[in-house]
């Protein structure tokens, strides 16, 4: 059974008369005709008495017809939620997010709002190898990631250059100037995050601290923001790197945070893309991205 024989079968049960339900579906009549008697052999039933003056229902065809006009309500609604669901897909982005974006997440939220009201945005925040493979996936439509110029099957697209800081305990004599030499670091230990969980943080980091003429001490890992730098501040001495965004918001008393003697510590960010991803989509979002980079 087929809908369309249901629908061609509904048409003619409302018009009683295959000529004007076939004008009506906009097909020819013998299409209709066939489509009917394959019905009715499936059925093993005559829906229809037909003369040739008059076309009308069958008991059968009578009992049949509130089913049919049921499947074909049933169809109608399963058309009209999938038709909600492509123009919520359609105006929905969904982005993954990096730590320490700071104001200029927010600042891109912002333009994007007032640039395209009509899109919904859901912000996701996850461990950048996640990010990159739920790009890959389908299951974000973009991701903010740092310090990776490239990644299999993705595009990466430069958005901004970050820099990043040092945070240090305000005693360490370091603390006292207005920029640090990452060399003067040597020795004390470094709190990291783990390499699983931001492989391209470490790598500058450690990479930095090599160019610096230096292996670093790896201390203790770095947990949260907050007791990373209770740790810093009360400990023995470590120190620990921050994206300058994201330290702005940070609240510290006895730790500080310096940027690093020029040229600094900077990573760049890309916006995580699918080749495939429709460019419609993705324009909003990299058009107030370019306007926020500094």
């Amino acid at each position: 059974m087929e809908l369309r024989q249901i629908r061609y079968f509904v048409a003619v049960a409302e018009e009683l008369h295959f000529g004007r339900a076939a004008e009506r579906l906009h097909i020819a009549q013998p299409t209709v005709s066939q489509h009917i008697r394959r019905l009715e052999r499936e059925l093993r039933l005559d829906l229809f008495h037909r003369t040739t003056r008059q076309v009308t229902l069958t008991p059968a065809g009578a009992a049949f017809l509130p089913h049919a006009r049921t499947i074909l309500a049933s169809e109608h609604a399963a058309l009209h939620a999938m038709a909600d669901i492509r123009t919520k897909e359609a105006t929905m982005l969904r982005i993954g997010t990096s730590v320490g974006l700071g104001a200029r997440l927010e600042r891109v939220l912002t333009s994007l709002a007032d640039h395209s009201p009509e899109l919904t945005v859901e912000l996701v925040s996850a461990p950048s190898t996640v990010r990159l493979q739920a790009v890959r996936d389908g299951t974000l439509d973009a991701a903010f990631v740092r310090g990776l110029p490239h990644s299999p099957g993705l595009d990466l697209l430069p958005l901004w250059t970050d820099p990043l800081v040092v945070a240090l305990p305000a005693t360490h004599p370091l603390a006292v100037r207005a920029t640090v030499p990452l060399a003067g670091l040597a020795g004390i230990p470094l709190r990291l995050v783990s390499r699983e969980a931001n492989p391209q943080l470490v790598d500058l980091v450690i990479g930095a601290c090599q160019d610096a003429g230096f292996e670093p001490v790896l201390g203790p890992a770095f947990t949260t923001d907050q007791d990373t730098l209770a740790a810093i501040a009360t400990g023995s001495p470590s120190w620990t790197v921050f994206y300058a965004a994201q330290a702005g918001f940070l609240q510290t008393g006895r730790t500080v945070f310096r940027p690093v003697d020029p040229p600094g510590l900077t990573a760049e960010t890309f916006l995580a893309v699918h080749p495939a991803t429709p460019a419609r989509r993705l324009t909003p979002l990299l058009d107030v991205c370019r306007t926020v980079e500094d």
